[in-house]
């Protein structure tokens, strides 16, 4: 039976909270007593479909069943977890905790806020220990940052528990130890957000300009390693301490208006809104979210190749996310090792999947069965490893955009130092592609190949014998470009 969120608040945040949820497999009931809110929610899940399973390796999970609840409590009826996310409006979010309490008093409450203590929040509640603040950031859907607020107060058994059901879809929880106005990550944007007001008011920099400036240099640097380590790299050799006793002294000089506020008029609203149709106006708002999606998505993927920063989240969350082979006795059959899916990354300029990434599905079937006989990433740390020494791809069939595809195994044979195994590609059930592999048992620091472990070859020797009374596949062996 899938788990179940409710989400109170169907706006941006609420809809890209709900489209975070039901991608990875929970059913999510929204309630929001606006007319247009189940429109405004399917529209951002149209965009999340587009773009979620273009960070992951793995088929997504089934998804989700969305349901648009009549009420509030038939929201929160039977819900795992609860995400706030109505307006910044104090006495507002404590009628909503007090609805929520009449009948969930002991369910998991987060709240969206970006401004808000959680103590605030807990004021009057029927049960505040389990009120706290979970604030993400936009595109909910993509990004993996939650600040995770509790209060002195909060059941911190309670918050632990959220933080697990934030990573099992994908998130990063910050747990912050101190409650704070705004918390930490706002805290930076609105200092950003004060200074480029005033740099635009006194005609030093366009809307525009600003953005060139944060895009095309330091948050560049930002998404990727921070502010502390971005410094700690300009330091040099010398490191931190190296650059703090170069760049100390300049906090004392007059650079920034951080301590004073331009007046908030209609005429500086005006500028701004008037240079930001002009720099972006060309877009409707569904335009620039699928930009920036498509952005972000290439961003994500290449920290997730570099195993760094938010690409690393992506990674664990995959890993959690596995498909694990059963632990039974091989059977006289190709063994099922990976189920994935066609994603948008794997398809070239005719809509097909690329070349590259039957390889990639013939390695990824390949390395679930050599965890499954114990060369997994433990193994492979202790110095020793398989090494694919040949490899020979037949396509079949075609894969597109969204296919689901299943790979299985066939040891062809296998010895101390060799494994042969083919490699079987399937979509519905036919086959799409052909890999024959040969690999060796090879000794990393020696550089040669060397005799698998005995614990090794109990693993394989026995799928190796009951493998052997299969029909041979017709494609081993074959030439390349031999006729049938």
């Amino acid at each position: 039976m899938a788990r179940k969120a409710a989400i109170i608040g169907g706006g941006v945040i609420g809809g890209g909270w709900a489209a975070r949820f039901l991608l990875n497999g929970w059913d999510v009931a929204v309630f929001d007593p606006d007319p247009q809110a189940e429109r405004k929610i399917q529209e951002v899940l149209a965009n999340a479909r587009a773009a979620l399973p273009a960070l992951s390796d793995l088929p997504m999970m089934a998804e989700g069943v969305l349901t648009m609840a009549d009420t509030l409590t038939d929201a929160v009826e039977g819900a795992e977890y609860i995400q706030e996310s109505v307006s910044e409006r104090l006495e507002l979010k404590h009628r909503v905790f007090a609805q929520i309490q009449q009948s969930c008093p002991d369910t998991l409450i987060g709240s969206s806020t970006s401004g808000f203590k959680p103590s605030e929040l807990q004021q009057n509640a029927a049960n505040p220990a389990m009120i706290f603040v979970a604030h993400p950031f936009n595109p909910v859907y993509l990004l993996p940052l939650a600040e995770v607020v509790p209060s002195a107060v909060s059941d911190l058994d309670a918050i632990e528990r959220a933080k697990d059901i934030l990573r099992e879809i994908g998130m990063f929880p910050l747990h912050v130890r101190k409650e704070i106005d705004a918390h930490v990550a706002d805290r930076f944007l609105e200092a950003v957000w004060r200074e480029a007001l005033w740099l635009v008011k006194d005609g030093v920099a366009t809307t525009e300009e600003i953005d060139e400036a944060i895009r095309m240099g330091f948050g560049l640097r930002w998404g990727q390693m921070g502010l502390f380590e971005t410094y700690r790299v300009a330091g040099g050799e010398a490191g931190m301490k190296h650059f703090m006793a170069q760049f100390g002294p300049c906090l004392e000089w007059p650079w920034t208006k951080l301590t004073d506020v331009p007046e908030f008029t209609e005429e500086l609203v005006d500028l701004i809104a008037g240079q930001s149709d002009a720099q972006s106006g060309q877009y409707s708002i569904r335009e620039l979210e699928r930009i920036r999606d498509s952005n972000l998505v290439g961003f994500l993927r290449a920290l997730k190749d570099r195993d760094w920063g938010a690409g690393r989240v992506l990674r664990e969350h995959d890993e959690r996310r596995r498909v694990a082979v059963a632990d039974t006795p091989p059977a006289g059959a190709p063994l099922v090792m990976a189920h994935m899916q066609v994603l948008p990354g794997w398809i070239d300029y005719n809509g097909h999947m690329t070349e590259s990434r039957y390889l990639y599905a013939s390695s990824e079937t390949t390395d679930a069965f050599l965890r499954y006989i114990g060369a997994d990433m433990d193994y492979v740390a202790s110095g020793y490893s398989y090494y694919t020494a040949e490899s020979h791809i037949m396509h079949r069939g075609e894969a597109k955009l969204g296919d689901r595809l299943t790979g299985t195994l066939q040891v062809l044979s296998a010895d101390e130092k060799r494994l042969h195994v083919f490699v079987s590609i399937q979509k519905d059930g036919q086959e799409v592609a052909s890999i024959e592999q040969m690999l060796l048992h090879v000794d990393m620091k020696a550089g040669r190949a060397t005799a698998a472990p005995q614990a090794i070859l109990d693993r394989l020797l026995p799928i190796a014998n009951a493998h052997a009374d299969l029909p041979r596949p017709k494609a081993v062996g074959r030439a390349t470009g031999q006729r049938k």
